[in-house]
């Protein structure tokens, strides 16, 4: 593992990005987001992405030079089409008019239909807590897992983002429906360790901490059991209808994970007349869960999200963490 600079990392995102025919505006945009999703400690979903991304526009299954646009406004939901741009582009825009429609309506929804992977989903939770909104954002997927009780994949891993502003830092929850992201399960891979729990089955239907195996099954254990595999399937269903975009099972008849569909939906707090009183009971909130009586000695209990700021910060100082081979891979881009 080594460390590199943000500087560096963002204007080596640019580099590459620039090479490919992106405008230097968009690059720079693009790059920021990346290398700050990794700034703040999601590698799976920063730097270590960055060469799946390269791919998809080398591909042509990422269109660098299109904008999303509006097909159909109702009020305070709107739908936009995402034209085959670039995810993470498309989720900035679409959260930041979110936003302004919360601004507008208390609530704001905007429903994305044919874009690409976002990247770091959290990050557009965070824009609408910068707002003093609650984010609250999903996607569908390819078919990454089985239905309970299958053995072939037919839902997504339908990542799912909530948001709460406070004062104490946001609340932050980022969780994909599987127990471990797709993400994580190829770091576990790549680096040739086990995952600390089982995370899915074998090719023969075992249980295994072998992230290798589960990748090559897809067949990774969806969070809560069944619960999970159902709560993916009604996110899907939810974001295609809102958005007249794809499902997971058109996904899966196009074999690509591109053309997906989003939804982002803010609450603008600032609205309501007792907002005084909401952040004072959020405050008392994570003081009760951080009193909680440790497991151990060693144990912490912390809000999610909490990390997030110290991680930055440290990385910011001493440089982002990136595994060598994944540096030399963006290098040679």
């Amino acid at each position: 593992m080594m460390r590199i600079p943000f500087e560096t990392l963002v204007a080596q995102f640019e580099k590459v990005l620039t090479s490919r025919g992106m405008d230097a505006e968009d690059a720079k945009l693009c790059s920021q987001l990346i290398a700050e999703t990794s700034a703040q400690g999601v590698y799976t979903h920063g730097a270590n992405r960055f060469p799946f991304l390269v791919k998809m526009i080398d591909d042509k299954l990422v269109d660098v030079h299109v904008k999303p646009e509006k097909s159909a406004s109702f009020g305070s939901l709107e739908r936009w089409d995402g034209k085959g741009g670039m995810g993470n582009l498309n989720a900035y825009a679409a959260m930041n008019r979110a936003i302004a429609l919360a601004k507008e309506h208390t609530i704001g929804c905007v429903a994305l239909s044919h874009t690409n992977h976002w990247m770091r989903p959290g990050t557009y939770g965070l824009m609408a807590a910068e707002q003093d909104c609650i984010g609250i954002l999903w996607t569908n997927t390819m078919p990454l897992m089985p239905a309970w009780g299958g053995i072939d994949a037919k839902v997504g891993n339908n990542p799912l983002v909530l948001c709460i502003p406070c004062k104490d830092g946001p609340v932050l929850v980022d969780a994909a429906m599987s127990l471990f992201s797709y993400g994580k399960l190829e770091t576990y891979a790549r680096e040739q360790k086990s995952l600390p729990v089982p995370g899915g089955y074998d090719q023969e239907g075992n249980l295994t901490t072998d992230a290798k195996e589960i990748l090559a099954s897809k067949r990774p254990l969806p969070i809560g059991f069944w619960k999970g595999t159902s709560l993916a399937f009604a996110l899907d269903l939810i974001v295609s209808a809102l958005s007249g975009g794809n499902t997971t099972r058109q996904l899966g008849l196009m074999g690509k994970e591109s053309s997906v569909s989003q939804l982002f939906l803010a609450i603008n707090l600032s609205s309501l007349p007792d907002r005084e009183r909401i952040e004072a009971e959020i405050h008392a909130s994570l003081e009760d869960l951080k009193s909680s009586q440790r497991e151990h000695e060693s144990a912490a209990v912390r809000f999610p999200g909490e990390l997030r700021t110290h991680i930055r910060e440290e990385n910011l100082r001493e440089g982002i963490p990136i595994d060598e081979r994944i540096w030399q891979t963006i290098l040679s881009l």
